[in-house]
Formats: C-alpha cells, structure tokens, sequence
C-alpha cells in the first residue's frame, strides 16, 4: 500500500505506514549506497532543534500555538527514539545533509498532523519545510546536530568510560608501587623501574586524553542556530539564536551558546575536527597501553610474563590451553578505526568550499562511529581486563635482579668505561652485574647495597 505524495520535483509513491514523505521517498531509491544510516544520537539532536526552534518561532510570534505545539509533542516523541525506524536516508547522501533534515521534517511534521486529527501528507495544515523547518536550513541544522549529538554522547558515554579506565589504572598503579622490574627502552634492557611506575604513567596519558576531550567539548557548545543557509540568519525572526539556544539548553541540560560567527560556523568544521583529534589522541594512547599490557603479559613462561591478564576465552583453536590477550588486541582494532575515521573527518573538514561546508553527514557518520566504538572498547576493556590485572612479583625481581643495566648505577663512582666492560662480562658469562662485582671486589658492601639494589634506583626508596 502506497500513499502519494508531492514535492517541488513532482508526484512520489510513499509507503503507505511510514511517517516520511516524498523528498525522504527520492533520498532512500537516490542513495542505495552502504546501508549505513546516521545514528540515533543524531536523530535524537535533530528532535532536539526542532523543538527549540518551534517554541523559539512561537515565542517570537512566527508559528501560532497550535501547530507550534503538536510539532514540539511530535518531536519530542521523535527524541525519545519512537520513530527511529523511519529514518531511512543512508549516511552516504546529498551534500550539508539536507536529505537527513528532510527526513526530520517530513516524520515530524506527519506525526504532528495525526496529533492534530489529519491524515499524513496534508501539508496545507503542516508543512515540513514551512512549519517544522521554519527559522532553519540543512546548513545550520546539520552543523548544529552534529555539535548536540556530539555532546550527548560524549557526556553520556564516552566520558564515564575513560573515567573510570583512569581511576583503574591508578588503583593498578598504588597496588604495583612496590614491584621493581626491569625498565626497557629499545625493547632492550634499562634502568630499574617499578610495575607502579609504570602504570602511573598509562594513568597520566589517559588523563591528559580527557583534559583535551574538555577542550574540545568547550568548542562543541557553540551551536549554529538560526544562520539558516550561509550565516546571515535570513527568514529568522529578530533573536531567534538566542532563544532557540536557550530553549536547547532546556532540553539537553548542557550549557550551549550561540555561535560567535554564524559564517565560521556555516563555513567551517574546525570544532568536529577538534574532537575528532582527540579522540584520535586517546586512542593512539590506548594503542600503546593495550601493546604493554600485551607485552608484558607475554609468554605466559616462553617471554615477559611480568602480569597476569585476567583469561575470558579460550584463545586456540588448535592450541589446547592457549589464553591470547584478546581485549588488548580488540582495542587495538577499535583504536585502528577511530584513526581511520579521524582521517576521513580531516578531508571533510578541509573539502568545505566558499560558504558551507557540505560534508556533515560524512562528519556526523564518522565522529558519532568513533566516539560509540571508543565508548564501547573502553568499556568493555575496564570491565574484562584492566580490573583484574595481577602482578608476577617474583618474575619481575628475578628479572630486575639479572638486567644488566644495573651497571648503570656504578657509573658515577667507577666511570662509564668500566661499568661498560662489567655489563658485557655479565652478558658474555650469563651472570648478573652483582655476581661479576662481587668476583671483582670493587666496591664495598655498603656501596653495593645503595647502587646494585634495584628498588633504590627507580627512587620509590631512598
């Protein structure tokens, strides 16, 4: 069953029980490209414009009360996620997401007319371009979206995650303090450090990711309402931005304000760039963390074994036995996409020409997939791995105590030179630095004690 409906363009067949209508009808059979679609954290920001700027347009005296509110009852129907199925444009369409807007306006506005006791497609009573996107364009509304949806899922999902790993990585760090193990730079010996050490410094990274995760969300909160199609806010009534700003923030509870320059705004994407090179920082962050702790955990007898990874799955199909560290290579394969999409974010962002950027779907699909899978791969790594890390303190002072880099230590009382020579004849004869010191007797027994202990040297104690 099909119902027909018109457009600028001409007659359209739409399915009869959808809530969309003709222009979202040319989108879908348009742009049969990846079956991907924009995420409903995006939908659920769309919504979120719309009812700022139906009640902004009401209270200006632009949309009258009863339209105003059946298309603020629909939308906010549409937030909570009750039409996500009549979003159907695939990520991958016409450029500044005016397709996407469409599909917003088209659903909303038939919803508001069942609300108000009208058939869907009667436009005459409520228009999606006329009502539903008044004092707006794709132009302004796609940026906007992608800024909302950004936030929301920042705040909601990505943040407590990369909270909590930073608060597991400290704990992990207090609780291995007093493990000395072998530091290695090159993968080749070093200077003693402890387990505790180095933990602090997988901590410290992860709180640096979140103050730059700030930084950019400080950008995000300046939303492009009522630039409308280049910036000069054309068809909005006078002070439409700020109330609609205001009603948004009513909505979402965040702190958003008006853009600065609604042109910069139309223009450019430098925000969504921001946060997605944040993101990319993190997760070249949480690449290297999830390499150590597979390092480390290497073996569990053939290699470092210094750490136990807490075992999930098997991990052979062949090997009876085998445990692999499955969630560090799992976050290594998420923190390869969120690389991948902060690339395609960076051509995004540079393609805008002249006066609007016409690449926010691009931008939206690519920044919402990052933070999603980053939120997930966080999650799921804090809950099946980071807690339950445990210590093989005897393997790492067995290796501390063999590194040949304690000669480090000697060099200041017998010269470079000489503790050199010592830490080749410990190589050469297979014997640890104390054995060929104690055969030399070069030192005393209260000066091996204070260079050759290898707590003493990462100073954790004096």
């Amino acid at each position: 069953m099909t119902r027909l409906e018109k457009d600028t363009l001409g007659e359209v067949e739409v399915p009869e029980d959808v809530y969309y209508g003709p222009q979202t009808a040319r989108a879908v059979d348009n742009f049969k490209v990846s079956g991907e679609r924009l995420p409903p954290s995006f939908i659920k920001a769309q919504a979120a414009i719309k009812i700022a700027s139906a009640r902004a347009n009401m209270q200006l005296g632009k949309l009258d009360g009863k339209t105003g509110e059946a298309i603020v009852r629909a939308a906010t129907e549409v937030r909570e996620g009750k039409f996500d199925g009549d979003f159907v444009v695939d990520a991958f369409q016409s450029g500044a997401g005016t397709s996407q807007n469409m599909n917003a306006n088209e659903v909303i506005a038939n919803r508001a007319l069942e609300i108000m006791g009208f058939r869907k497609g009667r436009y005459d009573v409520i228009h999606p371009n006329d009502h539903v996107n008044m004092s707006q364009s794709s132009n302004d509304t796609s940026h906007t979206a992608i800024h909302i949806s950004a936030m929301e899922t920042l705040k909601k999902e990505l943040l407590p995650a990369v909270l909590e790993m930073n608060e597991l990585l400290l704990e992990r760090s207090d609780e291995f303090m007093d493990i000395v193990k072998p530091g290695r730079t090159h993968l080749q010996d070093a200077v003693p450090i402890t387990l505790g050490q180095e933990f602090s410094g997988y901590a410290r990274m992860i709180e640096l990711g979140v103050e730059r995760l700030f930084r950019a969300m400080n950008d995000l909160e300046e939303l492009n309402m009522g630039g409308t199609a280049v910036g000069t806010g054309l068809n909005t009534p006078i002070g439409f931005g700020a109330v609609a700003v205001k009603e948004m923030n009513r909505i979402t509870g965040i702190d958003f304000r008006l853009a600065e320059n609604a042109f910069e705004a139309t223009q450019g994407a430098d925000a969504i760039l921001n946060t997605s090179a944040a993101l990319r920082n993190l997760a070249v962050s949480l690449t290297k963390i999830a390499n150590d702790l597979r390092l480390l955990s290497s073996g569990p007898r053939a290699s470092l074994g210094e750490i136990n990874l807490p075992a999930v799955q098997p991990g052979s199909s062949i090997m009876p036995g085998k445990v692999n560290p499955v969630m560090g290579e799992m976050m290594n394969m998420a923190c390869f996409q969120i690389i991948g999409n902060d690339t395609a974010i960076m051509m995004a962002a540079q393609a805008g020409q002249l006066d609007l950027n016409v690449f926010t779907p691009s931008l939206a699909y690519n920044l919402l997939k990052s933070i999603r899978i980053l939120s997930g791969a966080i999650d799921s790594f804090n809950r099946k791995c980071l807690g339950g890390i445990t210590a093989n303190r005897q393997r790492c002072a067995e290796l501390a105590e063999s590194s040949l880099a304690l000669a480090t230590s000697m060099a200041p009382e017998i010269g470079y030179e000489e503790a050199a020579q010592i830490s080749y004849r410990a190589f050469r004869e297979d014997k640890s630095i104390r054995e060929i010191v104690d055969e030399m007797e070069i030192l005393t027994d209260e000066k091996k004690a204070e260079l050759l202990d290898p707590m003493k040297l990462t100073g954790v104690r004096k």
